[in-house]
């Protein structure tokens, strides 16, 4: 059985996510947490459930995801940090975001592990890492097939997709990790993003307005309309 908790870090409420099978060793999604107050509850539940992180899997690299990924690491004896090869400019660009906000930049010299498309193990887990440009162009999601449990990121939200109009996006890879990677995936796994609610593939297939007209069903003929004829063809 694979177990999910999740806190809500910074000002972005960016969804940390605490994950494991076996008892005592765990995997972090994407830990966001700014400041003592956030790390602090992230050690909380970590104690709560006695676990001990063993590795931190990145979806992506935009600043509100790897706030606590350097105290972590130094924490934790410099556990591994997954994180895709091309996300390398994001890291560069964070501290220009973070400032914007008038956020203390992350600290972004933590040593990290290039990801690539096929499985990974870690904790005793095997996730599936898809690559997803768009959000950025080394997006990825961590997928567990067999829980039929998806780790989004920013790429895909429960109603929404992730934002396109940063440095290094791109709308259209977007939409194309979502419609030949995500959409096309069992209906019934659940997602969990890196902001808001959950979902599942088959609610955001049918339902997320922002993958029309993609998710439009198709009409069905109608047998009593007249054939349309075209003339001099």
């Amino acid at each position: 059985m694979l177990n999910i908790r999740s806190i809500g870090c910074n000002l972005l409420q960016e969804r940390c996510y605490v994950v494991w099978r076996e008892a005592g060793r765990c995997v972090l999604v994407d830990p966001g947490c700014y400041g003592a107050d956030d790390l602090e509850t992230l050690e909380d539940l970590l104690t709560e459930e006695h676990l001990t992180p063993e590795a931190i899997l990145l979806t992506h690299a935009h600043f509100d995801h790897i706030f606590g990924v350097k105290p972590l690491q130094d924490r934790f004896g410099g556990i591994p940090v997954y994180l895709h090869p091309a996300e390398r400019v994001i890291l560069d660009y964070s501290a220009d975001m973070a400032d914007r906000l008038a956020l203390t930049p992350p600290d972004v010299t933590f040593t990290w592990t290039p990801l690539a498309e096929g499985p990974l193990t870690v904790a005793g887990m095997t996730f599936e890492v898809i690559h997803t440009p768009g959000h950025t162009p080394g997006g990825v999601c961590f997928l567990d097939r067999e829980a039929e449990v998806l780790f989004t990121g920013d790429t895909l939200f429960a109603g929404s997709i992730g934002r396109t109009d940063f440095l290094y996006s791109e709308y259209d890879d977007e939409i194309r990790s979502i419609m030949e990677k995500l959409i096309l995936l069992d209906p019934a796994i659940r997602i969990f993003p890196g902001h808001g609610p959950t979902s599942t593939i088959g609610q955001e297939r049918t339902g997320n307005p922002f993958l029309e007209p993609f998710n439009e069903p198709e009409e069905t003929p109608d047998p009593n309309l007249e054939p349309v004829v075209i003339h001099g063809a």
